[in-house]
């Protein structure tokens, strides 16, 4: 097992690592939409996604892997009535490729943000 850590994403804020490495997978823990700064981007789920996005992508990269590697996610929003703007963000990022996800609207979230996903991808 290895901890994966990527100076390109907001460092965590609690006592887990930004992802683990293990057997050729990766396990993200769940992003949430902090910039390098470990604020919270402003705006709504629009912005909040593409700032989780970005932070994906740093830690999938410093695990040798790609949103493109990537089988499944999962995805806690605040709100379902946010469901379509996410749907927008979430398909601009991985394209053509549709891996297995799961979204579910949860009570409340860290930093009290819009929207968190987590990603379990191959490395390789």
């Amino acid at each position: 097992m290895k901890n994966i850590h990527s100076d390109n994403a907001p460092q965590a804020i609690g006592p887990y690592s930004q992802g683990i490495a293990c057997d050729g997978w990766f396990y993200s823990s769940g992003q949430i939409p902090l910039g390098l700064d470990g604020q919270v981007v402003p705006g709504g789920v629009e912005e909040q996604a593409g700032q989780v996005f970005a932070n994906l992508r740093a830690v999938l990269a410093a695990a040798g892997s790609s949103l493109a590697q990537v089988v499944k996610t999962t995805v806690f929003l605040k709100d379902l009535e946010d469901f379509a703007k996410l749907n927008a963000v979430y398909a601009e990022a991985f394209g053509t490729h549709k891996p297995a996800r799961s979204c579910v609207q949860v009570a409340r979230l860290p930093r009290d943000v819009l929207v968190e996903i987590e990603v379990i991808a191959r490395v390789g």
